[in-house]
């Protein structure tokens, strides 16, 4: 029973030692019970061996962090006496900096307030280069200057004696180039884009020119741009600055801005005439078209009448009546009834010159009536521009003026054109109707004449 348990005891041993130790191996098997107790042991004596080599390596690392750790201690202590030395360091440096900058102010005296008066100097001139003219023929002159400026309030740097002159001189340039009219080649870009080099004319520091035409200048990128509308009324004065060569030369230039300048800019974005018209819609249109009517009729009329006049006056100093005017007509009637009675020859006469007047007076009521609607008509458009301003008010707000631009721009044309339509064929009326009168007046005063005299030889 006891060699049954013992033999059992050994077997589990063995099992467990197997399953954990790695120096045996799964495919070692024990030929018997002293084999396997034979490699039990040899197991135990490889791990006692292991397990003495892992605490002599244990020891020797404890050791050497000891070592590290006094290192450590030494050099912290090594590093906190140098940060002492270095905070006196920096406390004295820190009072020899303050006894400096002390000696330093004293020293630059005067210097200080000529530093701030250059200073300012540059800052202008800064300003003034950055947009003038003069800088698209001497571009990046005022690069230096931001550098100076930088010296000048540095408690460091100072400016050399040439950065001076050469602001001196800068500024002295920029006064004596202002009033020289000279020529210079440079970029132009055209108003599609393209870029040519070409010859440009600089008035003073007022305005750029090249080939007859106004450039603008764009101070960022020192570029020269030919205006895409130009005032057309100052071209030519400046073909012939460009093509002159020396001497006295009218042209126009805007002294208002460096760069173009506000009554240039007025100048070439006010309308035309003809976009002013434009701007007056279908009323203006229409306003138009009724005034050329009655211009036509007016001056048809005014000939008309002219010639009738003229024939008129021909047949007043003849005796012989000629059908080719009214009075001739008239006259003819009384040639036709010589021995009528005078309450007859009367009605024949005035007959007769009621005829005449319908072709006399043809055209007077039309332009009449155009005289009157042509007002009418420009308040009708005055309204319907007030009426698109508010809709624009409404949608936009008052805060941009050009979104109501162009509503009050076709209130105010069509009133301007009802009146210039109105103004014209109202004296074009007058005139015509003054010898409309005129011819009426004679036909009136022959037949009276006629029925006196047959009346007296009656």
């Amino acid at each position: 029973m006891k060699m049954k348990f013992a033999k059992s005891c050994l077997v589990a041993v063995a099992a467990g030692l197997l399953s954990t130790s790695v120096a045996v191996a799964q495919e070692d098997k024990a030929a018997s019970l002293d084999e396997l107790l034979n490699m039990v042991k040899e197991s135990r004596i490889q791990e006692s061996a292991e397990h003495k080599q892992r605490e002599q390596q244990f020891q020797r690392e404890k050791n050497n962090q000891a070592s590290l750790l006094k290192q450590a201690q030494n050099t912290l202590a090594s590093e906190e006496a140098r940060s002492e030395r270095l905070e006196q360091t920096y406390a004295d440096q820190e009072l020899e900096v303050e006894a400096k900058r002390k000696q330093f102010n004293e020293r630059l005296g005067s210097l200080r307030e000529l530093f701030g008066h250059l200073t300012s100097t540059a800052g202008d001139l800064r300003s003034t280069l950055s947009t003038s003219l003069i800088s698209a023929q001497y571009p990046n002159r005022g690069e230096f200057l931001t550098g100076l400026i930088d010296k000048m309030n540095s408690n460091t740097r100072l400016p050399s004696i040439e950065e001076i002159e050469r602001l001196w001189y800068e500024q002295q340039r920029q006064m004596v180039e202002s009033g020289k009219v000279v020529k210079f080649n440079g970029t132009v870009i055209k108003p599609n884009g393209d870029k040519v080099d070409q010859e440009v004319v600089r008035i003073g520091s007022y305005n750029l020119v090249s080939e007859g035409k106004y450039l603008n200048y764009i101070a960022d990128g020192y570029k020269m741009e030919e205006l895409t509308r130009q005032p057309e009324a100052f071209l030519g004065a400046a073909q012939e600055l460009q093509n002159a060569s020396g001497g006295l030369v009218g042209v126009g230039l805007d002294p208002t801005g460096p760069t173009g300048g506000s009554l240039l800019n007025a100048l070439i974005d006010s309308p035309t005439w003809g976009e002013r018209w434009h701007q007056g819609g279908g009323v203006g249109y229409a306003i138009t078209i009724v005034g050329i009517i009655g211009l036509i009729i007016g001056l048809w009329r005014i000939i008309y009448l002219t010639l009738v006049n003229a024939k008129v006056s021909s047949q007043l100093k003849s005796k012989k009546a000629n059908t080719n005017n009214p009075l001739g007509r008239v006259l003819k009637v009384a040639e036709d009834n010589p021995h009528v009675d005078g309450e007859t020859l009367e009605l024949k006469l005035e007959e007769a010159v009621l005829k005449e007047r319908p072709a006399i007076e043809s055209g007077l009521a039309i332009l009449k009536i155009i005289a009157a609607v042509a007002p009418l008509m420009g308040l009708l458009g005055t309204v319907v521009g007030m009426i698109l301003t508010f809709q624009a008010i409404t949608i936009f707000g008052a805060g941009d003026p050009k979104n109501m631009a162009s509503g009050i721009s076709s209130a105010l044309i069509t009133t301007v054109l009802g009146l210039v339509v109105a103004i014209p064929t109202v004296l074009l009326h007058t005139i015509v109707n003054g010898r409309a009168k005129r011819v009426i007046h004679v036909l009136e005063e022959q037949s009276a004449g006629i029925i006196a005299e047959n009346a007296e030889r009656k």
